[in-house]
């Protein structure tokens, strides 16, 4: 019997029409299934603790940047560690892209965000009000009556609160918890604009979870079409085992008391269960396609099929094109080295510049416009001067004196206290006797003293008369 492939050329969420596909998955389970839901409790424990968690009276995450205040892990950092920021990205895409070329497009399945929404909190209440596949179908080709009100309605209400609650948990984490309980507890009425704005936010994660699910996956995110660059024959993904699978005639259903070894038929008995589990309504068996997101749906269901037909489990499983065709093992090649060095020297150059990071930040620049003053016998300058306090604690007594020269110091005010995460601007005047000075523009060192002790020290320009010989 010859076997007819169907190969499609368009993503499974548009119809033969161009119309929207909705795709009804049937619910997952298995072990796999088991592991991503334990997995997705931590995640979103992590996700609903962590701006809530405090370090040292350091929010644990916060990404502030209408305030331009970061905290990582309890730590803060300020603009003036963009450097970090920088270095931070560049471990973050190389891991991304380590990660991928080894194991495919696991991230997406197993700790993607928008998946662990969608799976694991209002997939799961879809299924609680709409029941299973075959029961959503149904639901969704019936006519408008008080059934499919009763239940459409209830399900979009609490999509609608789910979606709130989650606005509110990443406002938590953009304006800080301390911020949003005091909003709270303040009654909306008196941060009207702020309830807008997350109204809007609530609007944009319904609008997601309600209608475009999947398509996320597929159309806005462009991790999918990396897969296209970063994978290659020897990368794990979900896979179909298609030497397995096909055989010499290729899948064919069961049939009781058929010998399919002398018919050379494959163990796959095309029941289409890995199809009707797929969140993203792709056939596995077609091969590796930019919609999987390696969520094991499939594996689970073949496993459970196997399981009936008395078959062994692995049809579809984790493995490479290459361990599939010539049963080859996972081997380090040249590039998996090559990228695993970059990500190691990366991540030692940031443990480095963690631990050589100051915890004041010190920036002495001439006041713009005003040139130098000078007397019979020396040359002063006057500088602005922003101090900023990284730490959980008040620095006192902040006082600033040359290092490089001979001279004079005077802060506008005296010394002065820098509050916990504070920042102190000012205004200092720096005198230097003309005859230390060897040039029209020299570089000062300059340090910055708490009660007598060195915590800082930068540098700047002192201006004064050009030296003629």
């Amino acid at each position: 019997m010859e076997q007819q492939e169907n190969f499609r050329d368009s993503i499974g969420t548009i119809d033969e029409r161009g119309k929207r596909n909705f795709i009804f998955p049937k619910k997952p389970k298995g072990r796999y299934y088991n592991y991503r839901t334990f997995v997705s409790w931590i995640l979103l424990a992590f996700f609903l603790a962590a701006p809530f968690i405090k370090i040292k009276g350091n929010q644990f995450l916060l990404f502030n940047v209408l305030e331009r205040k970061f905290h990582i892990f309890g730590f803060p950092f300020w603009p003036q560690d963009f450097h970090l920021l920088v270095i931070s990205l560049l471990v973050s895409v190389v891991f991304v892209i380590l990660f991928t070329v080894v194991f495919g497009r696991i991230f997406c399945g197993w700790m993607c965000p928008q998946t662990i929404f969608m799976e694991m909190i209002f997939r799961k209440v879809e299924y609680l009000i709409e029941g299973d596949r075959n029961k959503q179908i149904k639901l969704e080709k019936q006519p408008w009556n008080a059934e499919k009100i009763r239940k459409r309605v209830t399900k979009w209400i609490t999509f609608f609160i789910i979606s709130f609650f989650i606005s509110n948990v990443f406002l938590a984490y953009v304006l800080g918890s301390d911020v949003v309980l005091g909003y709270i507890t303040d009654g909306p009425i008196t941060h009207l604009a702020t309830l807008i704005k997350l109204l809007v936010f609530t609007a944009v994660f319904y609008f997601v979870f309600a209608w475009f699910r999947e398509q996320v996956c597929i159309i806005v995110c462009p991790y999918g079409r990396l897969q296209g660059v970063l994978l290659d024959n020897k990368s794990i993904n979900v896979a179909y085992d298609f030497v397995r699978g096909e055989g010499e005639s290729g899948r064919k259903k069961l049939r009781k008391g058929e010998n399919r070894e002398e018919l050379g038929h494959g163990d796959c008995i095309d029941c289409k269960q890995c199809v009707q589990v797929c969140p993203t309504g792709i056939d596995i068996r077609n091969g590796t396609q930019l919609e999987c997101i390696n969520c094991t749906a499939c594996i689970d269901a073949c496993d459970a099929i196997m399981d009936t037909s008395g078959f062994d489990r692995g049809l579809i499983r984790y493995a490479s094109e290459d361990n599939i065709e010539k049963k080859e093992k996972f081997k380090f090649n040249a590039r998996l080295i090559a990228y695993s060095a970059i990500l190691t020297i990366l991540i030692g150059v940031l443990i480095t510049m963690l631990f050589l990071r100051n915890d004041v930040e010190a920036t002495v620049l001439r006041l713009p416009g005003q040139t130098f003053q000078s007397t019979t016998t020396t040359i002063k300058n006057v500088y602005t001067i922003k101090l900023i306090n990284k730490t959980t604690e008040t620095i006192e007594n902040v006082d600033v004196k040359l290092i490089s020269h001979e001279g004079t110091v005077t802060m506008v005010g005296g010394a002065v206290n820098i509050e916990k995460q504070g920042l102190k601007e000012g205004t200092l005047f720096i005198e230097i006797n003309k005859k230390d000075l060897t040039s029209s523009k020299e570089k000062l060192k300059i340090g910055i003293y708490s009660n007598g002790k060195l915590i800082e020290t930068t540098s700047t320009n002192f201006t004064g008369p050009i030296k003629i010989n």
